[in-house]
């Protein structure tokens, strides 16, 4: 394992791209390898087996590209597989986790909103991270349909502001004064949903947490790259590479691939 060798990436499509522009811009003399898994997004609906089953697909995909450390980019995978990926794989692995602890401690009103994936708010380390804060009232919320949606290049539809409304709005009514979003495709709608609730509520999105421990894991290990090499990043997806084009513009190097 060498210092040039790249971070990789991964998530159920798009969505995990939020996460990689914060580890980019944290450290922007990294190589990335980013694998889009749009072929079988939603995660959020499958069961622990198969995200499990998913997630060691691209572990070993990003490997064979000789990958130094591994970003779930994806709040379902960390939650229902990441245990599994550190204890198969010798590779150290970041997870995403939706940020419920600085919004419990930030909060003034005692609750605070949660929009996530079933398979994210199902989980048993999801409940876990809940349980360390019994003074707050959380309400959850599964994002039915919005990663749908984004991965098909609608985040401004009608459909989108709809679901959006019904989803928020019935938070905002319990009195939340911070909105955790709990999936890594959420962060593309921050715009949609600014227009819904007050701005008084905060929201919060785990990226810039996930690259500050990335940059931190490669430090403890030696493998941050010192190089004066220009950095390479590159994308794959199982899927249609037109609404990555389009989120990652004016970025060009985005491949098919059949995994």
């Amino acid at each position: 394992m060498n210092s040039t060798d790249p971070i990789g990436l991964f998530d159920s499509g798009i969505g995990g791209t939020s996460i990689w522009k914060e580890v980019r811009a944290l450290l922007p003399n990294e190589n990335t390898i980013y694998l889009a898994d749009s072929k079988n997004a939603p995660y959020g609906l499958k069961s622990k087996e198969e995200i499990i089953f998913l997630s060691e697909k691209n572990t070993e995909i990003l490997l064979e590209q000789n990958c130094k450390l591994i970003v779930v980019a994806c709040n379902t995978a960390t939650t229902n597989a990441i245990k599994e990926l550190r204890a198969k794989y010798k590779v150290p692995f970041i997870g995403i986790e939706p940020a419920i602890k600085p919004a419990a401690l930030q909060s003034k009103t005692q609750t605070i909103g949660i929009l996530a994936t079933k398979g994210t708010l199902n989980s048993a380390l999801f409940h876990e991270n809940v349980a360390k804060h019994p003074e707050v009232k959380i309400v959850e919320q599964i994002g039915h349909g919005l990663v749908q949606l984004i991965e098909n290049d609608a985040i401004a539809s009608e459909e989108m502001t709809e679901l959006l409304k019904s989803y928020l709005l019935p938070m905002v009514e319990k009195n939340i004064d911070y909105l955790v979003l709990g999936c890594s495709h959420y962060p593309y709608l921050i715009p949609q949903i600014k227009k819904i609730i007050p701005a008084k509520i905060k929201i919060i999105d785990s990226g810039e947490a996930v690259a500050k421990q990335t940059k931190k894991i490669l430090e403890e290990r030696d493998l941050l790259n010192v190089s004066n090499s220009t950095p390479t990043s590159l994308f794959y997806t199982n899927s249609s590479k037109d609404v990555l084009q389009k989120i990652l513009s004016p970025i060009d190097t985005i491949f098919y691939k059949n995994f």
